[in-house]
């Protein structure tokens, strides 16, 4: 839906992907599309490059040392050209994001994961199968907020706005130890994680500690 607003002798044409509860009056949905446009730097899309979060870097620690269990160091899976074809164009996406990086054929290589490429509607997504690496993971037992918390403390709220991060995981930057450990295998090569994918043992306890101080009530 787009529309004109007349804001400070200003014509601005806003596009909105927003989904406005219909109960709120024509003078609500205007002060509230003028609240998001005012922030529009806080919104992308997946057109735009994917941001990083400075100073809130992602480890793994493991609780076995060198040289690792041969569990760690795994061939990649079998797979069919259809699924090939849709994990290059996975992969070229992740480079182009700045989330992979092809690692070199001079590179010392201690853990490799496989992927797995499964579908749903006839969409596909690339999923690394960090099992084993999980298992030898240390946990992070930071706590995460329970539904039912966060419910009751909406209890008393008017108004409830909900967002989705745009690929928030990816924006968490990788210490170099955690990177070598995050090395996944495929049919043509091995590529490198240069930020926190999903799957990973401690992603949400990570995730949570970043949020936290940015949205403290």
């Amino acid at each position: 839906m787009k529309r004109k607003v007349q804001k400070r002798n200003l014509l601005y044409l806003k596009s909105s992907e927003a989904e406005f509860n219909q109960e709120l009056t024509e003078k609500m949905k205007e002060k509230l599309i003028d609240l998001l446009f005012k922030y529009k730097n806080a919104f992308s899309t997946d057109k735009e490059p994917l941001g990083a979060i400075i100073g809130h870097e992602v480890d793994i620690i493991l609780n076995v040392e060198k040289p690792y269990p041969p569990l760690l160091r795994r061939p990649a899976y079998p797979a069919s050209p259809r699924a090939k074809e849709a994990l290059e164009v996975h992969i070229k996406e992740l480079m182009d994001l700045g989330v992979l990086r092809k690692v070199g054929h001079n590179e010392q290589v201690e853990v490799t994961t496989p992927v797995i490429i499964p579908w749903h509607n006839g969409k596909s997504r690339m999923v690394g199968d960090f099992r084993a690496l999980n298992t030898y993971t240390i946990p992070d037992r930071y706590p995460i907020p329970r539904i039912h918390q966060t419910l009751t403390q909406l209890s008393q709220a008017k108004f409830i706005t909900a967002m989705d991060s745009l690929k928030g995981f990816p924006q968490n930057v990788l210490t170099d130890n955690a990177k070598k450990l995050l090395r996944i295998i495929v049919h043509c090569a091995i590529f490198e994680y240069l930020k926190m994918p999903f799957g990973i043992k401690n992603a949400p306890s990570h995730y949570q500690r970043m949020m936290n101080p940015i949205f403290p009530e």
